[in-house]
């Protein structure tokens, strides 16, 4: 019991600051509306649209050139946001089996997606 009571400090400032460090030193999630930003493909990336969940991982996705492809959603992304039927989103075909493979790298919101529309990123019936 004696060493709990050691354990706060005499003076309630120096608890309050241990406190606010504590509340502060937490990674802060932001939702999706805080992101602002929006990717553009690069080179060896494509456009799709979510078709189908697979399960796990893997979504069944068509792409802008026509071809349909098994994507991957990465680790880093699968923690982050959530993936649902007819998203649009970037895949990057695998450097093998391009034509039946990709990883998804970037979703985008429905805003995003009609900003695409409108600067003919993407087809109006995408």
């Amino acid at each position: 019991m004696h060493g709990f009571v050691g354990f706060l400090p005499e003076n309630p400032i120096s608890y309050m600051l241990i406190m606010m460090i504590n509340i502060m030193g937490k990674r802060q999630v932001k939702n999706e509306s805080a992101l602002k930003e929006i990717r553009l493909p690069e080179e060896g990336e494509l456009f799709g649209r979510v078709l189908k969940m697979l399960g796990g991982e893997n979504v069944m996705i068509k792409c802008d050139d026509g071809i349909t492809r098994r994507g991957r959603i990465r680790g880093k992304l699968k923690r982050r946001v959530w993936i649902r039927d007819n998203d649009i989103v970037i895949i990057a075909p695998w450097d093998f089996k391009d034509a039946e493979r990709g990883d998804i790298v970037w979703r985008f919101t429905l805003p995003q997606v009609e900003w695409l529309k409108e600067n003919n990123h993407i087809p109006k019936d995408f």
